[in-house]
């Protein structure tokens, strides 16, 4: 799975068109290979990533879960914790670690 996909079930709030859009977008990227498509290619790499964000609009639409969501904000702390845990804090920064 391509690591700037990220995860947009069980969010309070819930994820919004233009997250689905981008989820959409790289998704597309990554299997057609192309970061920006050719003139020629352009018509259907749009058709494909319109289609995807639909799909999983739906997806997300239909899902149900017993877990209570997750607070985005949350997330970012503990995403932000395990980047430096993996790779160091940023220079002049310090992480919070989440309770």
């Amino acid at each position: 799975m391509c690591r700037n996909i990220k995860p947009l079930f069980n969010f309070e709030p819930p994820a919004t068109e233009d997250e689905i859009s981008a989820a959409s977008l790289q998704f597309v990227r990554k299997i057609s290979g192309f970061n920006k498509p050719s003139r020629a290619n352009q018509a259907a790499f749009d058709e494909a990533v319109a289609d995807i964000a639909r799909v999983a609009e739906r997806l997300l639409a239909a899902l149900e879960s017993n877990a209570p969501p997750k607070d985005r904000q949350t997330e970012a702390v503990r995403a932000k914790a395990r980047a430096a845990r993996r790779f160091g804090p940023p220079t002049g920064e310090t992480i919070e670690t989440p309770s």
